[in-house]
């Protein structure tokens, strides 16, 4: 997916919702009241490599915000803003991905971009998506750094137009100021939410160039994932340029 998201149902979070991990939430009168009409679905696209826990918090800032019922986490398959470098292979990223969201029900894993032939442009997943959830209310989510490169994405005019954006906080990228977003986007500008939380220094880039150096990454990406990273032998030799 560009710069830039078998499905499970969503209980909408709470502040006040019990521990987290094997029980469900329970349903609040908003989500009952939806069940049978139009879903709420966050989209979250990226290379994932790996995923990490700034992945998990931006879905999870976008599902309380906006009362989602469910989060796709969607691998690209040719990421086209990652030419430059070299790509862990599809099918590990697909594993450390089903495993990272494992942990949480209401996230589901997206395999469309894997599955098509070609760049992984996000317009033409968010299409696709359109078709598979007639009706459903789509969200595509993204972190500040994304929204800021936005018009290097193909179409992203249209994009905008098919679906509702929603931007999360990025340590050292400023969040866009409504006046700068109506002068870019006109009157779709409405249609981008800018979500207010902490925000986690984390990068994908810093999490391999640790592996490659031997160092800790434990807490930055889920067990499960530090563990196939381990077994694997990924991200064992530097990247080059």
């Amino acid at each position: 997916m560009s710069p830039q998201v078998a499905v499970a149902s969503r209980p909408a979070r709470t502040a006040s919702r019990a521990r987290a991990g094997s029980e469900r939430r329970p349903q609040t009168r908003a989500r009952r009241d939806r069940i049978g009409a139009s879903e709420r679905i966050g989209i979250l696209g990226g290379t994932f490599d790996p995923p990490h826990v700034g992945h998990l918090w931006l879905a999870t800032l976008a599902a309380d915000a906006l009362n989602l019922d469910r989060v796709l986490f969607m691998p690209a398959g040719q990421p086209p803003h990652k030419r430059g470098r070299q790509v862990t292979a599809s099918a590990e990223r697909l594993l450390m991905t089903r495993l990272a969201i494992s942990g949480d029900p209401s996230f589901s894993l997206c395999p469309i971009e894997m599955e098509r032939p070609g760049p992984s442009f996000t317009v033409d997943s968010v299409d696709e998506l359109l078709r598979l959830y007639a009706g459903a209310r789509l969200y595509l989510l993204m972190a500040a750094d994304a929204l800021a490169q936005i018009d290097t994405w193909r179409d992203p005019d249209r994009l905008l137009t098919l679906v509702e954006w929603a931007v999360g906080p990025r340590p050292g990228i400023a969040q866009p100021d409504r006046e700068g977003l109506r002068r870019r986007f006109g009157t779709s500008a409405s249609r981008i939410h800018l979500l207010d939380g902490p925000s986690l220094d984390v990068s994908a880039s810093e999490i391999r160039r640790r592996v490659a150096a031997g160092q800790a990454i434990r807490y930055l990406v889920p067990q499960a994932v530090e563990a196939l990273i381990v077994e694997r032998g990924l991200y064992r030799r530097p990247e080059r340029g």
